[in-house]
């Protein structure tokens, strides 16, 4: 159970880096305010990354499962809900881009516009556009390592705590 729980989260932190932390490691101070013109290339790059597509999908996901909560109490709505749900979903599409925005603000904010411009080159090379490909293949392969690691380990962890509890006369 807890190597579960601690396999969950560390593939939340995983994820969250992968969609956000291109390659490199710039530590530019972060500006007040970044300029548009780094926005852009932020956005670029995680364009480049195929980052976006993650987020492409959040916005009408939280109006589908909208929609699904009020057809659990009227089943009988299913015609009408579908056509409020496909209104609000062009309706709300141009806010789609928002968590996008946000993620390209944060890049823009910590790296040059410089550092932008070489992390867009890199993941417009051939070995760039091979990360973005191989990327997803190799996190997974983190994950399920990650997940055997603390499955491995809490079982070790158990197994000391009740040895060590079984010296002081208490049998777990």
């Amino acid at each position: 159970m807890v190597a579960r729980l601690l396999a969950g989260f560390v593939r939340i932190v995983l994820l969250a880096l992968a969609i956000l932390a291109p390659a490199g490691q710039g530590h530019a101070q972060a500006p007040a305010q970044p300029s548009p013109v780094a926005i852009a290339l932020a956005r670029e790059i995680i364009i480049a990354k195929a980052s976006s597509s993650g987020f492409d999908t959040v916005g009408p996901s939280i109006i589908e499962k909208s929609k699904d909560q009020f057809l659990q109490l009227n089943p009988s709505l299913f015609k009408d809900l579908n056509e409020v749900a496909a209104k609000l979903k062009a309706e709300y599409a141009p806010r789609f881009s928002e968590p996008v925005n946000e993620a390209a603000r944060s890049y823009a904010a910590r790296f040059t516009e410089q550092e932008l411009k070489d992390i867009l080159a890199f993941y417009k090379s051939p070995a760039g556009k091979k990360v973005v490909i191989l990327e997803p293949l190799i996190l997974q392969e983190s994950m399920t390592n990650i997940d055997r690691w603390a499955s491995s380990l809490s079982e070790e962890i158990m197994g000391r705590i009740r040895a060590e509890m079984k010296k002081k006369g208490h049998d777990l």
